[in-house]
């Protein structure tokens, strides 16, 4: 089910938008704190973004370049403003399509899924699958899976990211600024305990492995992960 994220300051048509797609199925994230798009686009992961141009604080343009910052997923513009140049701006800053209010429902569906279509289905780019193997221990990246031995398990995209680089680092240290720079642009968005709980869920994934005590804290450094589950893959 793909997860899309509405940013409409409308209401009434923000809940509309969102009674359409879920009758096509589609899983929907209503924003309604328009001082944290970012944030919320963070912790959502969306597969794919409506973005209206006219909102609170900062316009749909300077949140398409915040999102484009940290992700290539697919966005939307919906907007009233119908201008050459508003279609011209939304596009040189990142969207995929601009629509233009008012629109028809279906019409916006099927943008969606020739969207998603072109990101993640039939027609996205074909590219080598990635795959970081570590002493039998493989983290299947764009599955967002982690495999040992016959035990398979599911991560988030910040798990797999965080696991990603300390499997591509080890033995090194992984410092505490590095990962959050790699895991989130803008830094103002998170709080100290913030990595901390994330490091906290990967450790538990791993254990759900079997693996255990993989994940080293160094402290006032960072991370780093200790491979002494076993023999293999180097």
């Amino acid at each position: 089910m793909s997860k899309i994220m509405i940013v409409e300051d409308d209401p009434k048509l923000a809940d509309l938008l969102r009674a359409h797609l879920e009758k096509y199925g589609y899983a929907v994230v209503l924003i309604s704190h328009f001082d944290e798009i970012l944030k919320s686009f963070m912790e959502e992961e969306p597969d794919l973004v409506l973005l209206d141009v006219n909102l609170p604080n900062f316009d749909g343009f300077y949140w398409c370049r915040q999102i484009r910052n940290v992700s290539t997923c697919p966005i939307l513009f919906i907007s009233a403003r119908s201008g050459e140049m508003d279609q011209v701006m939304a596009l040189e800053n990142g969207a995929d399509d601009y629509i233009t209010k008012p629109f028809h429902y279906d019409v916006v569906t099927a943008k969606i899924r020739s969207s998603l279509r072109r990101a993640y289905g039939e027609y996205a780019p074909k590219i080598e699958e990635r795959i970081v193997k570590k002493k039998g221990l493989s983290l299947y990246i764009e599955r967002l899976e982690i495999h040992f031995n016959d035990s398979i398990v599911s991560v988030t995209k910040k798990e797999a990211v965080l696991l990603e680089m300390l499997l591509k680092r080890c033995p090194r240290v992984v410092s505490r600024e590095m990962l959050l720079e790699k895991l989130w642009d803008d830094q103002s968005f998170v709080d100290d305990n913030t990595l901390n709980v994330n490091i906290t869920r990967v450790r538990k994934k791993l254990h759900e492995l079997g693996i255990n005590n993989a994940i080293e804290t160094i402290r006032g450094e960072g991370y780093r992960i200790v491979p002494a589950w076993g023999e293999g893959d180097a």
